[in-house]
């Protein structure tokens, strides 16, 4: 039976379990709608910001008078961490071949792509509350259809003029335009190349739309495509379908950034997190559990518009 060395003795635990914090994909894009916020229990109420930077308040103040208070924040709901986990395995075998070859590292491999299937769970959660359109007032939704759709480029669809709709939809509830664009990969497909946007660079010599571009023409800070997809019964599926999402997401903490915000991440404290491996001697196997413990949660529903069928 092999041993592990000393290099791979030091990667266990703390060490991996920085590995599965710091785990990033580049097709997930939930995390920007639904920032991560670490809390230190597994329940409580959702904190919402209200309208209380918009009033107009008596601030004046007489002598000997008392001062007027303010409160910040409220409770609109519960949430409850749900718990994921999953075992990355790695056979004796295999490790006694990565032995012989310089850099490999199966431990971090090994909680890298069970950090990644937990993550594409955790994905797929974010993109159906942000594209149910159940979650949004009738004011900050919409669905487009024949000619309107952005795949259409002979008829009336005019992708820029749909997101200022949603832009100032938000405004109206918020009083902050929205941030952040994400949309699916058939959805970017067809606005990258949409003649009414391409129309609009036409002299300035590029051959193409990026997001940067794109978020420039909209009046937003990031346009994000969410590429992630999932096998859905033998078919793969796009995570994020062909939906536009728009939202204003504050992607500080909630004690830094105390403004309406789409959306968050509760998180426990410490997670995701790596347990120390253990010996499976049965399956000749070393076995490196992963463990995270999250809920997504819409916070303000206001904060986002949702564009359903922005494709057909």
């Amino acid at each position: 039976m092999p041993q592990m060395t000393p290099s791979q003795a030091r990667v266990i635990d703390p060490i991996l379990t920085q590995v599965a914090q710091g785990y990033t994909n580049a097709e997930f894009v939930g995390l920007t709608l639904f920032p991560a916020v670490p809390v230190g229990q597994r329940g409580g109420k959702i904190l919402t910001f209200g309208r209380e930077d918009f009033a107009l308040y008596a601030t004046g103040r007489a002598p000997g008078a008392h001062t007027k208070r303010v409160n910040f924040g409220y409770s609109s709901g519960s949430f409850a961490l749900e718990q994921h986990a999953l075992e990355g395995v790695v056979p004796f075998e295999d490790l006694e071949e990565a032995n012989s070859e310089p850099g490999i590292d199966l431990a971090s491999i090994a909680v890298a792509k069970t950090q990644a299937i937990i993550g594409l769970r955790l994905e797929y959660a974010q993109a159906a509350l942000a594209t149910t359109a159940g979650n949004y007032a009738a004011s900050n939704k919409t669905t487009l259809s024949g000619t309107a759709q952005w795949s259409d480029y002979s008829g009336t669809s005019d992708p820029a003029n749909d997101i200022e709709t949603g832009k100032e939809a938000i405004r109206a509830k918020i009083g902050k335009r929205p941030n952040t664009l994400v949309v699916g990969p058939l959805v970017w497909a067809r606005l990258r190349n949409h003649p009414k946007l391409t129309d609009r660079i036409k002299y300035t010599g590029r051959d193409g739309l990026t997001t940067e571009m794109v978020a420039a023409l909209f009046g937003v800070e990031r346009v994000l495509v969410g590429d992630a997809i999932y096998d859905n019964a033998g078919t793969f599926a796009d995570v994020w379908g062909k939906f536009a999402v728009l939202a204003y997401t504050a992607t500080a903490s909630v004690a830094s950034r105390g403004t309406p915000t789409f959306g968050y991440t509760y998180r426990l404290g410490g997670y995701p997190l790596v347990e120390q491996a253990y010996e499976d001697r049965n399956a000749k196997s070393w076995v490196y559990p992963v463990t995270d413990e999250v809920a997504p949660v819409i916070a303000g529903a206001s904060a986002g518009y949702l564009i359903s069928a922005a494709v057909a």
